[in-house]
């Protein structure tokens, strides 16, 4: 469905029982509300309500020609116009990649509108910080970012036929031909670069304690974020909170690991105790 908010059109993909408690699902670059079709069944079976968002940038309808539109506190801000726009007072939220950055600062700025969190892949922003400064390696984990803010990350990313993003996305196996097909459609692919384009640091700074109930699942063959980021996020929770580590699994944990992640997501939602899967946990 398309639903109208700050001006601009989202397109909102809803499944599960019409009386469930709603989650609303966060994508990540460069995929959209295609990258949860794995967990979405365990979830419905679970008699939950699903809200996957096209972000902005995403949805034909909310691609801002602005640069600075897609600074990293506006989709925030889009998450809560559109579960106003759905009558949703409060809903757990799923956020993988930069959805989950979007999770972190839903949790921490409108808590009254958060149930519970499950972050994949991308730790609370204050830990990653604290990565960044400390630790040589994952700042260098970040160089690509250099690319993707880059005038030329468009014709990088899709020339001789999208061989870089499709060798990117490689390890979704045959999905990866949804998210660069997605990625062709004019104007798609420069408004999911933009939010690299506009990110600042500053604008995570206010990110503070969480104290929803909260699970980040990290996985250990992650190119982007190391262990002490990971590790470093549980002191900036300050709820119920457990550390999921997936061992073998790369960043894209929605499609390498949709069964895991499903069970861990189902366990925060419900109140579940599954056992952590390793000892950091």
């Amino acid at each position: 469905m398309e639903i109208k908010a700050r001006g601009m059109t989202f397109d909102v993909y809803e499944g599960g029982p019409v009386d469930g408690e709603p989650v609303l699902l966060l994508h990540g670059f460069p995929q959209n509300h295609r990258e949860f079709d794995l967990i979405l069944p365990r979830l419905h079976e679970a008699g939950l309500r699903t809200y996957a968002v096209d972000q902005r940038g995403y949805s034909p309808g909310a691609r801002p020609d602005n640069v600075g539109a897609y600074r990293i506190t506006e989709p925030a801000k889009d998450a809560i116009a559109v579960l106003d726009a759905l009558g949703i007072e409060k809903a757990h939220v799923i956020g993988h990649d930069w959805g989950a950055q979007v999770g972190w600062i839903l949790a921490a700025q409108y808590p009254e509108r958060v149930r519970t969190l499950t972050a994949v892949s991308v730790p609370h922003p204050r830990a990653l910080r604290l990565a960044m400064r400390v630790r040589p390696t994952q700042r260098a984990r970040f160089s690509y970012f250099a690319v993707f803010r880059s005038a030329i990350a468009e014709r990088f990313l899709l020339g001789a036929n999208a061989a870089v993003l499709k060798a990117m996305l490689s390890p979704t196996g045959d999905r990866a031909t949804l998210y660069v097909d997605a990625m062709r459609e004019p104007g798609a692919l420069t408004g999911g670069l933009n939010w690299y384009r506009a990110f600042s640091g500053s604008d995570l700074g206010g990110v503070g304690v969480i104290t929803v109930p909260t699970t980040y699942v990290w996985s250990d063959r992650d190119g982007v974020v190391s262990r002490t980021a990971a590790l470093r996020t549980r002191d900036w929770v300050e709820a119920d909170y457990q550390l999921v580590v997936l061992r073998g699994v790369s960043h894209w944990v929605p499609e390498q690991a949709a069964g895991p992640l499903a069970t861990y997501a189902l366990a925060r939602i419900t109140g579940g105790d599954p056992t952590p899967s390793d000892p950091a946990s």
